[in-house]
């Protein structure tokens, strides 16, 4: 593939614990097990991407401490290009507490750190000196650098809306391709139902809008017709990440050239695959895993 993703977000480090079930309100569950993995939207879609084929350039930031290292290491392992990383003094890197549980769901907290210091005009720069590119942006980072990120972009922009927060008139007349999963999307629409919710947000953007709605696939809604696209059956061990394998997924397909219905046949397939193993990113296909499982889905 010959294709050039930029990413603009956040990169976090992952302390997940994996119980039997996920507590409630002032409840504990014991007899957890613990582990540690890299994580942050940004991070986890450009591995993702890079995944896929893409050659990926990451805009984010970490603190100046041993997470910091570990994360922007771990991601040149991935061969993505962190030189656009800022390691910010003084600042911890973010922190995701992730609860898993046995069925494969789960809750998440997370302390910002550095992706909440990220300076708009130093990643307006970093995107323009990128070059040409796709730029995949998500909402772990503040308003403004998304629209800094947004705004730089030489092309198509695809914007993940996790986590759910109002979208800027400023924001949606950019055109930017929206993947909120179905939760994010009823939030941000006001719309409980995906389709009704995907025609709110297309009206807003002019542009088409893909909802994941997980086990049950993507709904694509393009030029006005709604479509769903299913996804592969698969045993879940954990689906941690697999929204963010699926816009790094769509964004590298998307990059390569690929039509729109295309490139989400591959993401929501690649997406399945990712669930079955623990962490965010253990589970990520390469790309002839993810065209695999698109073609027995029949899509």
């Amino acid at each position: 593939m010959s294709a050039h993703v930029i990413v603009v977000g956040s990169i976090n480090a992952d302390l997940v614990v994996r119980a039997e079930r996920l507590p409630g309100p002032g409840e504990t569950v014991a007899g957890g097990e613990f582990s540690r993995h890299g994580g942050g939207k940004g991070a986890n879609q450009a591995v993702a991407a890079a995944r896929m084929g893409a050659r990926v350039t990451l805009v984010g930031a970490v603190g100046d401490d041993d997470l910091g290292a570990e994360a922007l290491e771990a991601l040149a392992a991935e061969g993505i290009d962190v030189s656009a990383v800022s390691r910010l003094a003084g600042v911890p890197t973010g922190v995701a507490l992730i609860a898993v549980s046995a069925d494969g769901e789960n809750q998440i907290a997370v302390a910002s750190g550095a992706n909440a210091a990220l300076d708009p005009d130093a990643v307006a720069a970093a995107v323009r000196a990128a070059g040409d590119g796709l730029v995949l942006v998500n909402h772990e980072v503040s308003e403004a650098v998304v629209l800094a990120g947004a705004s730089a972009a030489p092309g198509v922009v695809v914007l993940n809306p996790a986590p759910a927060r109002p979208l800027a008139d400023e924001l949606c007349a950019l055109g930017p391709l929206l993947t909120p999963n179905a939760s994010e999307a009823a939030e941000i629409s006001g719309d409980r139902d995906p389709e009704a919710a995907a025609r709110a947000l297309a009206e807003r953007t002019g542009a088409p809008v893909l909802v994941t709605i997980g086990a049950d696939g993507v709904l694509l809604l393009d030029g006005g017709g709604a479509e769903r696209l299913p996804a592969p059956a698969v045993e879940v061990v954990d689906t941690t990440g697999a929204g963010d394998t699926f816009n790094g997924a769509l964004a590298a397909e998307l990059a390569a050239g690929a039509d729109l219905r295309a490139a989400a046949v591959v993401a929501v397939a690649a997406a399945s695959l990712s669930t079955r193993a623990a962490g965010a990113r253990d589970g990520m296909p390469r790309r002839d895993a993810a065209t695999a499982a698109a073609q027995g889905t029949g899509a």
